[in-house]
């Protein structure tokens, strides 16, 4: 096998190893969101004309997943191989930054898909089966998840100990994804903070991706296309800079 294809199996392997708590134990967590928050609102809350509260978070909740796990991926993966010595093992064979990048990001991509689509059979219970736009979903899938890949490569080079990937997760990645309109629709709040949740690249993503089950979004779903795919390149730029400097990997 090559640099790429060898590492790239390996970080599948990974998490493929406890897929218990990699893939199940997510999955469960949406589905107890799913029955709360469908129970107390189904009744009471109709986020746009026709639409019923559940098939409106379905999509919320299978992004947010798929965003939180892509993440979770790359960055725990960076992390422990710091914490635990091997990444030296990686760094020795002649493998190219880019190779590299590309082998982290592709298994943070399969494991957010793939939770994503166990989230979603799950909420078939819920919501029915109903795909009018594809396309977009897939477009939206696939970015969230190099998206947020790419910035759990980013914490990952980053931090040094745990507790500081945990602080980026919690003061970064979950207020971006909880308060992105995975569980209301921004037009349902003040127009200061409908202004402020447009600033949010998230918000554009579960939008985007939303748009694609019930046909109706909250902003046009070509400019979140145009936002996701600048936030990637943004910070896909960023990553491999700092791979190729070896920042806090080979320094």
């Amino acid at each position: 096998m090559g640099g790429f294809p060898a590492l790239f199996h390996k970080e599948l392997l990974r998490f493929w190893k406890v897929v218990v708590q990699t893939v199940v134990a997510p999955v469960v967590t949406a589905l107890l969101y799913l029955l709360i928050f469908s129970h107390v609102l189904e009744d009471h809350v109709q986020p746009f004309p026709g639409v019923a509260y559940s098939g409106f978070l379905v999509p919320g909740l299978v992004m947010m997943s798929m965003l939180q796990n892509a993440f979770a991926n790359s960055s725990s993966s960076l992390i422990q191989s710091k914490m635990q010595g091997n990444i030296v093992f990686v760094l020795l064979p002649p493998l190219s930054y880019l190779e590299f990048f590309l082998a982290y990001l592709g298994a943070a991509v399969v494991r957010g898909l793939v939770v994503g689509a166990g989230v979603w059979v799950v909420a078939l219970w819920f919501a029915p089966w109903q795909v009018p736009h594809p396309g977009w979903l897939l477009a939206f899938a696939l970015l969230a998840c190099t998206n947020l890949g790419a910035v759990g490569i980013v914490a990952g080079i980053w931090a040094e100990k745990y507790d500081q990937l945990a602080a980026f997760q919690n003061f970064l990645i979950l207020p971006l994804t909880f308060l992105s309109g995975v569980f209301y629709s921004i037009h349902s709040l003040p127009s200061f903070w409908q202004a402020v949740s447009r600033f949010n690249p998230v918000f554009y993503l579960i939008d985007g991706f939303r748009y694609a089950f019930i046909g109706q979004a909250d902003a046009d779903p070509w400019f979140g296309l145009l936002v996701a795919g600048g936030s990637f390149v943004a910070i896909s730029a960023f990553s491999l800079m700092l791979l190729r400097s070896g920042y806090k990997l080979r320094h």
